[in-house]
């Protein structure tokens, strides 16, 4: 009887060998499953953006070709496709191209949009060390920023105006 006593039992060594293998086991496993957890969630975040993108382009479409149809005569293209595109939104149903695809879908991904960029704020420590280090860089560097944005803002404008100028 106390031969089979002395095969249950542990001794302390063993005892902490086994609750340090069951604990590197836990932690393996609690690793593995975190993992796991990054993986989904990094998958959900692009489909959501695949969906957000889906549901935003009728309305950014419908903007660019107000745009389009404005920066020269209807005859020449991309004006005259511009043109067809605003005429099927005001001739299309309202609750369709009113309701539905400039207000409904780009509400939705504002809200989507939103949350999860409120989610990954408040879970992701890497997500706001990294903003903190943009917005110091930003600071650092903020005349040669302004100067960049002024010169592209100029380059766009001048565009416009040669391409005015070019179409009459």
């Amino acid at each position: 009887m106390s031969d089979l006593f002395v095969f249950t039992t542990e001794t302390a060594t063993e005892q902490a060998q086994l609750l340090l293998h069951r604990k590197s086991l836990y932690f393996v496993l609690q690793s593995n499953f975190t993992l796991c957890y990054k993986v989904t969630m990094k998958s959900i975040k692009s489909a959501l953006a695949v969906i957000e993108l889906l549901l935003i382009f009728p309305a950014a479409l419908f903007m660019t070709a107000l745009f389009l149809r404005e920066i020269q005569p209807e005859q020449f293209e991309p004006a005259h496709t511009a043109k067809l595109i605003v005429s099927w939104y005001a001739t299309g149903p309202v609750w369709l191209t009113l309701w539905i695809l400039l207000m409904a879908m780009p509400l939705a991904v504002l809200v989507i949009g939103g949350t999860t960029l409120l989610r990954s704020w408040k879970t992701d420590a890497e997500l706001r060390q990294a903003a903190r280090q943009m917005l110091a860089t930003v600071r650092a560097h903020l005349a040669t920023l302004l100067i960049a944005v002024a010169t592209l803002t100029a380059g766009g404008i001048l565009a416009i105006v040669a391409l005015h100028a070019v179409t009459g």
